[in-house]
């Protein structure tokens, strides 16, 4: 078929936003644990995490 562009699954587009998630659960988890398992601060410590992992991500790339 001429014209057609079939879009190539990789590792990069496929895994790594369930990687990324992952990796955000766990250093929220860790925030969680860090302050005496405390309850209430959920999204705070998500957010923390996310930014964390996030701002890693955007130096390494």
């Amino acid at each position: 078929m001429a014209g057609t562009r079939k879009k190539k699954k990789t590792l990069a587009s496929s895994e790594a936003p369930n990687d990324v998630l992952e990796q955000i659960a766990r250093r929220a988890y860790e925030l969680y644990v860090w302050r005496g398992r405390e309850d209430g601060h959920d999204l705070d410590d998500w957010l923390q995490a996310e930014a964390e992992i996030m701002g890693e991500t955007a130096k390494a790339a």
